[in-house]
């Protein structure tokens, strides 16, 4: 029997919560389509910060490269939001530990669907002609472009400080992510919308001038190019036009959170982080939502369906990562709903309830 080891990262905050129901979900799916699964825990963020003075300790760094992938849950909280830092590379900060984790892994790629079940068209703020239907995945450079970027610093004193980050790009680091976009299109419906700002930015001139010539590489894929500011416009305007969007670090990151709102709930959207081969990092995009953390009634289906993501990118189990969604579809059908997703006439469960009640699905 194939065995899969995991290394689980809860973090901080509602991120052990929600990372506990996508472990509930990888065992039954697990049990259901025999496979083994071997899940040993590390800690990263806030929580790492106060047990080892750093948000990825060595024995988290060391257990993640001897496992075939992540479930990540998520970091930070108010409780670390004041510790002293100049320079984002020395910062002893929770988000640290993620960005560390990218880097280390060159995990270069974050993948983020925006997949509307249609059972929630009526929790969008969008009328319901407009995106029922949304079927997205913004594909994002991650370890790349403006938030790593040098020079980068605060320079000077009193009222001459000045604070700099750099927006570069090289060639290898838009062709390696333009690949990763073309080929998921391959797998979808075929169409890449490259975003940039290649009116005012040499950079973007590069990405656009890269991401063509990659391009002539599949030709039964339709590229076209949007400017970062009229595809924001544009995904809410009409969501349905979009299959893959590919962009840099900083636009990607803008334009997946937005995309969020298509979904019904941040609590809903997954995400993965790939590299060249099979390992990747798998974690829902909502923060540590320090508010909501212990109450269980976080929404664990960005969990849920970063696990359905790691089977299917990672381990290449198609089949078992599509019942997952199916559960997903057949709990929210029969009217469940986490807190965030409540309507009089549904049915309020908690964190551990709707994780329950999509594990019996899996193994029905």
């Amino acid at each position: 029997m194939v065995k899969y080891k995991i290394a689980v990262v809860p973090g901080d905050c509602v991120g052990p919560e929600v990372t506990a129901e996508g472990v509930k979900i990888l065992k039954a799916t697990a049990e259901k389509y025999r496979f083994e699964v071997s899940l040993t825990e590390y800690m990263a963020g806030g929580a790492a910060i106060d047990a080892y003075s750093d948000p990825l300790p060595e024995e988290t760094i060391n257990g993640c490269r001897s496992s075939d992938a992540i479930l990540f849950g998520s970091v930070g909280g108010p409780k670390w939001d004041d510790l002293p830092w100049e320079n984002v590379h020395d910062a002893i900060t929770p988000s640290r530990g993620i960005q560390r984790l990218r880097q280390i892994f060159q995990l270069f790629a974050n993948i983020r669907p925006a997949y509307l079940f249609p059972e929630l068209v009526d929790n969008t703020p969008l009328r319901p002609e407009v995106v029922a239907g949304t079927d997205l995945i913004v594909v994002r450079e991650q370890c790349g472009g403006l938030y790593f970027g040098e020079p980068r610093g605060i320079i000077g004193m009193g009222e001459e400080r000045k604070g700099i980050n750099t927006l570069s790009y090289t060639v290898p680091e838009v062709r390696r992510v333009a690949h990763v976009a073309f080929k998921l299109a391959r797998q979808r419906r075929r169409k890449v919308t490259s975003v940039d700002k290649h009116n005012v930015m040499e950079s973007s001139i590069l990405w656009r001038q890269v991401v063509k010539e990659v391009a002539k590489e599949y030709p039964d894929v339709e590229l076209n190019h949007l400017y970062a500011d009229a595809c924001a416009m544009k995904i809410i305007e009409n969501p349905r036009q979009f299959d893959v969007i590919l962009a840099g670090n900083i636009f990607g990151d803008i334009l997946s959170d937005l995309s969020s709102v298509l979904a019904g709930s941040i609590g809903m959207m997954p995400s993965a982080s790939i590299g060249d081969g099979t390992f990747g990092l798998y974690e829902p995009i909502h923060g540590s939502a320090p508010d909501i953390a212990g109450k269980g009634i976080a929404n664990p289906v960005g969990s849920i369906m970063s696990v359905a993501m790691m089977l299917d990118y990672s381990f290449g189990r198609k089949e078992a990562a599509e019942s997952i969604k199916s559960a997903v579809k057949s709990v929210l059908s029969r009217g469940y709903r986490t807190a965030d997703l409540y309507k009089p006439g549904t049915k309020k469960v908690s964190t551990s309830e709707f994780g329950d009640l999509v594990a019996a699905g899996i193994l029905k």
